[in-house]
This record gives C-alpha cells, sequence and structure tokens, in this order.
C-alpha cells in the first residue's frame, strides 16, 4: 500500500503524486457506492491510499480524512449532491476581473461565505487592473479597504503591467493555495505569470457573451518554484452554499458578529424582524450597503432551498 496526495482528476482517472512520480490510478468501484450523496469521492487535495498495479497504474482504495474542503451543491441537479472542489487546503483566493469579464462582488460575497463555514481563510484578487476605468478604480479601492478591514487580505493585480504579482507569489509561499473565480478571469495567466514553468493553455475571452471561455477543464495541483502550491479550478458561474440555515448566515459575515448578541431575537435573520441590531448596525452605516445586498441575496436563496441560482 502506498500514500499519495491527488494532483489531478478528470473523471475517469487520477493522477496522484507519490514521492515525486505521478501515478494515473483509478477508483475502486466500491468506494463510489460508499459516496453517493457526492458526484465523486476524491477531490484534488486529498491523500489517499493506494495499490500499484501490474501495469503501473494505480488502485485507489481509501481516502484519508481531511482537515478542511470546499464543496458546493452540484449545479442542475435535482436531487442535492455535493461537488467536493478541493480539500486538505491552506488558503482560498477568489479572483475577479475589472473587466472581460465584468466584476461580481455578489459571487465573492458568496464564496468568502463558503470559506467561513469550513473556517478555511480567504482572501480576494481584483485581476487586470489595467482595463479598470478611473471611476470603476476608485470603487474597486474603496472596497478593497472595506474588505480588508474584515480580515480579508485584498490583492490588485495586472499580468500586462506585472502589478503585484511578486507580491502575490510572496503571498502563495509555503501554503496550498486555490484560485477560485468564473472563466476568463484570469487565473491560468496569473499562475503563467508568477511561474512560466506551469504553461497553462489560456484563452480571450467570448466576443459575444463578453464572459469568459472554460479553459481549465479540471482542477490541478501545480508547484510553484517560489514555493507552495497552486490549485488551478475551471470557471464557476454560480455556486450553492450547503449546510447553512437562514439564521445561520450572519454569523459567516465577519461585521455582522459584533451585532448578533444584541437582536431581540435569538434566530434573527435580520431582514424583517423588530428590534434588529444588524439592521440598526446597516442603517448607521457600520455595515456596508453592497455587503447587507449581498446578505439579502444569500438569505433569500437559502430559504427558497436553491441556493445554486445565487451568483
Amino acid at each position: 500500500m502506498h500514500t499519495g496526495t491527488v494532483i489531478r482528476s478528470t473523471g475517469t482517472w487520477i493522477d496522484v503524486s507519490v514521492k515525486g512520480k505521478v501515478i494515473p490510478s483509478r477508483i475502486r468501484g466500491r468506494m463510489r457506492l460508499d459516496h453517493e450523496n457526492s458526484t465523486q469521492p476524491i477531490a484534488v487535495g486529498d491523500r489517499v491510499g493506494l495499490v500499484i498495479q501490474n501495469d503501473k497504474t494505480g488502485l485507489i482504495t481509501q481516502v484519508h480524512q481531511r482537515y478542511n474542503c470546499l464543496q458546493r451543491r452540484a449545479a442542475g441537479r435535482k436531487v442535492r449532491k455535493r461537488q467536493i472542489l478541493v480539500a486538505n487546503v491552506d488558503f482560498i483566493w477568489i479572483v475577479q476581473a475589472t473587466q472581460q469579464p465584468a466584476l461580481n462582488w455578489r459571487l465573492v460575497d458568496r464564496l468568502l461565505v463558503a470559506c467561513e463555514t469550513q473556517d478555511i481563510p480567504g482572501g480576494v484578487v481584483i485581476n487586470k487592473m489595467d482595463l479598470a476605468a478611473p471611476d470603476l478604480s476608485v470603487s474597486i479601492r474603496e472596497l478593497d479597504e472595506y474588505y480588508r478591514q474584515l480580515g480579508y487580505p485584498v490583492v490588485l493585480t495586472s499580468v500586462a503591467e506585472k502589478l503585484n504579482l511578486k507580491t502575490l507569489s510572496h503571498l502563495f509561499s509555503d501554503k496550498v493555495n486555490v484560485l477560485l473565480g468564473p472563466s476568463g478571469v484570469g487565473k491560468s495567466s496569473l499562475l503563467n505569470a508568477i511561474d512560466p514553468e506551469i504553461n497553462i493553455p489560456t484563452k480571450s475571452i467570448s466576443n459575444k457573451t463578453s464572459k469568459g471561455r472554460h479553459t481549465t477543464a479540471h482542477t490541478e495541483l501545480h508547484s510553484l518554484i517560489t514555493g507552495g502550491s497552486v490549485m488551478d479550478t475551471p470557471g464557476i458561474r454560480e455556486f450553492g452554499l450547503l449546510d447553512i440555515k437562514p439564521w445561520e448566515l450572519a454569523h459567516h459575515f465577519p461585521e455582522f458578529r459584533p451585532h448578533l448578541t444584541r437582536c431581540r431575537f435569538p434566530a434573527c435573520t435580520h431582514d424583517h424582524e423588530p428590534d434588529c441590531a444588524v439592521k440598526r448596525a446597516h442603517m448607521k452605516e457600520r455595515i456596508s450597503d453592497e455587503r447587507y445586498e449581498s446578505y439579502l441575496n444569500i438569505l433569500y436563496t437559502l430559504r427558497l432551498g436553491d441556493a445554486d441560482i445565487g451568483r
């Protein structure tokens, strides 16, 4: 029995790194039956046990206990299944672009909530700063300051202008990082710029839709020459949250937490209840309009029980 780390999963085949050697592997059939509530029992980052067979391929027989994972409701499924995106990570960077495709703060907040639920530190990368109009740049820098005050690091980058690439590379050091965000925001381009040896294929955005095209088809773990590693993930346009009750949502917004114990009702959802301390804080501008609107948007989808409509 050998132990290794999953570095790539294409569905049928799973590449496992064992002592620096990549072993193409498959999953033992029973493992799928034991994980019927998940689309895939194994994720990139998992530590697994495997048997190396006569043809030099591996047969994965067990998944070691995870210390964390990021998961979502599998998109487009009436029966709720979990999709485990990554496992055993140290930091998740949510990547957006200023333009092409347009910046989506609602998705950023939804992904930060997902990080909070799993106690995974998260931050934000705003890429393509060279494309930002002056008024957008001002808005981005105001939000940059707001998120920093909440404890989320923010890095403004541009591959074209080599803006803050060294800063991002330094932040990646000695950690297992994840880049998460829509197609076309430049996740792969950032990695190529930081470490040219990675050489991930990239595409331009669609002229018709102004949305990113899916270039990265599967999650892959890359080691960096500067130290640390990064998981490049396929683009996402929506994220269905799991295992959050409506009254629990506010606990995953850091700026809401100081006010939660001062609401009249213990299970206050902070949208319609009287004598709500969170609503008072919002009215006094201690909670921004943008974040409160994001909260209400997520709350609405949780109440519908159809969380993957939130974008």
